[in-house]
């Protein structure tokens, strides 16, 4: 599975960004796969944002976001969404797109995932 991020930009502070993921490959080898948004700004360490269960029925999401990201998905597309709103300077990141079977509730910066999008920019100014 091979996953593409698009949507990064710059924004002002308060702003808004989407972000989309989209999974290429054989439907089968997509099928199962629980879907998700990292982050890692320069100098830190990576930091786990938001999962998203196969179903879209579960969604959980890092201690920094909740309340301002929201994170969806659309089988039929292979796609996967992170809506940020209100954002801060301090969301200045690359944002990686992940997809991995374990149970969504699992998910952490010590999580090992199977599947890596290549990042994008995201930066937010004040």
């Amino acid at each position: 599975v091979q996953l593409v991020e698009s949507g990064g930009g710059s924004v002002q502070a308060g702003g808004s960004l989407r972000l989309s993921c989209v999974a290429f490959g054989r439907p089968s080898s997509f099928f199962g796969i629980n879907m998700g948004w990292f982050r890692q700004a320069s100098g830190k360490e990576r930091e786990f944002v938001a999962v998203i269960n196969w179903s879209g029925s579960n969604t959980y999401y890092g201690d920094s976001v909740k309340g301002r990201f929201t994170i969806s998905r659309d089988n039929a597309k292979k796609t996967v969404y992170l809506q940020m709103n209100s954002l801060k300077p301090e969301d200045t990141a690359v944002y990686y797109c992940a997809g991995d079977r374990q149970s969504s509730s699992s998910w952490s910066e010590r999580a090992r995932i199977d599947y890596w999008g290549q990042g994008t920019q995201v930066t937010v100014s004040s």
